[in-house]
């Protein structure tokens, strides 16, 4: 996929990817299981707002339409849901997709004069005609942890989390610290462990709304895991042979396990 800005006319060859705008995430409306649907074939929706995406690989454009009713004939699948079963290229077209929707959702109007925004198509941004205040997609930096102590992880089951999934411990950064103070600080704070200097793997966009995660590994220096109990309700050391249900197959946090103990099986 190439994803860059335009003036485009939508075609009857272009594909469409649908979001129901639905709160506090959009949900996505697939057509026979298929994330992308042929335009030509596309039912009338209820369409709250519509953007260029790219192109694919066969030069066919795509776009994302955001919906205020579900389309006839489609189903309507949780974010989290689509990105698990999605593979590498549709799960980085939907998170791009779903920053790009909830910024201009956000930004229809200047936060500095109140005046509404246009687009700019040489690039995705927005600019207001009132003050000439220049909009661009915010990003919010996150970071995610493997805490590793020999051969055992620590595993933590989050609060909000509807299942009994355990993953990485993660945590926002702070307006003044690095990255590596945020692993740091976000570790203690949620189960009273302190670590080592972290590691950084590897990042992954994460769209819920606009996150990018950056994977550390986290050597233990001192303490064992108490939950804080409110974000976290339980956290545990787990060795190799005894890991619990983790994260989907493309988190970082399922690849931060497969790093660590070198088998691309987990």
């Amino acid at each position: 996929m190439r994803y860059f800005s335009r003036v485009a006319v939508p075609d009857s060859d272009d594909f469409c990817l649908v979001l129901l705008a639905t709160l506090p995430q959009p949900s996505v409306c697939t057509s026979l299981g298929q994330l992308w649907w042929p335009r030509k074939v596309l039912p009338p929706v209820a369409l709250v707002r519509e953007f260029f995406l790219g192109e694919s690989a066969d030069k066919r454009a795509r776009w994302v339409l955001v919906v205020s009713e579900r389309p006839e004939g489609s189903e309507v699948q949780p974010l989290r849901s689509v990105l698990a079963q999605a593979d590498a290229l549709d799960s980085g077209a939907l998170a791009r997709a779903v920053e790009y929707a909830h910024w201009l959702e956000i930004h229809q109007f200047c936060g500095t004069c109140g005046r509404p925004t246009e687009r700019r198509f040489t690039e995705f941004a927005l600019t207001c005609p009132g003050c000439g205040a220049e909009i661009y997609p915010r990003i919010s930096p996150c970071v995610i942890m493997l805490v590793h102590r020999g051969d055992e992880i620590l595993l933590a089951r989050h609060a909000r989390s509807p299942s009994a999934v355990f993953s990485c411990l993660a945590g926002y950064v702070e307006a003044g610290e690095t990255l590596e103070a945020t692993v740091v600080r976000e570790v203690q704070e949620e189960v009273g462990v302190l670590v080592g200097a972290p590691v950084y793997v590897e990042s992954q966009p994460w769209p819920f709304p606009s996150q990018l995660m950056a994977g550390f590994f986290a050597p233990w220096k001192n303490g064992e895991p108490l939950p804080d109990g409110q974000e976290i309700l339980e956290a545990r050391w787990f060795r190799r042979d005894a890991l619990p249900d983790m994260p989907p197959a493309l988190s970082l946090a399922r690849r931060l396990i497969r790093l660590f103990y070198h088998d691309d099986s987990l």
